[in-house]
């Protein structure tokens, strides 16, 4: 499944799941059909379809997979008010020892 989202007026981007990119990668790799056609049957840039490519080349199917992002693990300090004294004081004293 794949998410659409706004950036900017009247554009749209669409979001590739990791399936699809693998699919079209080896579909490109192993159908060798011109990058730029293969982007146009796709309905996509092909700077992105040989930014794919690279990536597969470079680091296998790992490199197409998504890295996924942990997060602020301090932005509890700053949203949480139900978030007992103690663990605040933890995060706080966390927070200052990662600017060492």
């Amino acid at each position: 499944m794949c998410e659409i989202i706004g950036i900017g007026k009247g554009t749209r981007r669409r979001n590739w799941t990791y399936e699809e990119e693998l699919r079209i990668v080896q579909r490109y790799l192993y159908a060798y059909s011109g990058i730029k056609r293969l982007a146009k049957e796709e309905n996509m840039d092909y700077n992105l379809l040989n930014h794919w490519v690279h990536k597969y080349l470079d680091n296998g199917e790992d490199g197409l997979k998504p890295k996924g992002h942990p997060g602020n693990k301090f932005a509890a300090i700053h949203t949480s008010s139900d978030l007992p004294e103690i663990e605040q004081l933890r995060l706080t004293v966390a927070k200052q020892g990662n600017k060492n």
